[in-house]
């Protein structure tokens, strides 16, 4: 496929897409492989797609894009390597940006780590929808475009994530904020 003009004539497009979803991209590959270097890659890989796509082709829908690229993108590795390692809770830590202050991170490392573990032992398309809704902020369209699920499906598998999140919760009352 032949560079797009339009997207290669516009560098600074690009570039703010990449600032805006690159890390969002980062966390989400992550959860799918497992691994930091394939989630880099993956996220490297669907940034190259977009500037051989039409701009005007991707504007309205650039978020579910992004992330159906990319998703397809790990899926691809996995499949020619096989193999998924449990998600390390210090390893999604320092994909994200937003650095907390030092008494915030030492109060919510303990309940973050508990989070993660919950979340983790969820199945697969419950984690998936989760970190899409909650991680990437994406629609339950653009979810549902991403998973190749219905709209609906997606409503019913967020719905039954959270209740299992909630019982989950409750059943372990030190995650539980105390009141102050």
């Amino acid at each position: 496929m032949e560079p797009d003009p339009a997207a290669a004539n516009d560098p600074a497009w690009a570039q703010a897409l990449f600032a805006e979803h690159r890390p969002a991209l980062l966390r989400y590959a992550h959860s799918l492989a497992h691994d930091p270097e394939v989630a880099a890659d993956a996220v490297q890989e669907t940034f190259l797609r977009l500037c051989r796509e039409e701009r005007a082709k991707l504007e309205p829908r650039i978020p579910a894009w992004l992330f159906t690229v990319c998703r397809s993108r790990v899926f691809d590795h996995l499949r020619r390597h096989q193999r998924m390692n449990p998600l390390e809770a210090p390893t999604a830590d320092r994909l994200t940006d937003d650095e907390p202050s030092p008494a915030r991170a030492a109060e919510a490392s303990d309940t973050a780590t508990q989070v993660l573990a919950l979340i983790a032992s969820l199945p697969p398309a419950h984690q998936e929808v989760l970190r899409l809704k909650f991680q990437a902020g994406l629609s339950y369209r653009e979810i549902a475009d991403t998973t190749q699920k219905t709209v609906n499906h997606v409503g019913v598998l967020l719905h039954q994530a959270l209740q299992r999140l909630r019982e989950q919760v409750r059943s372990q009352t030190d995650l539980l904020p105390t009141p102050r």
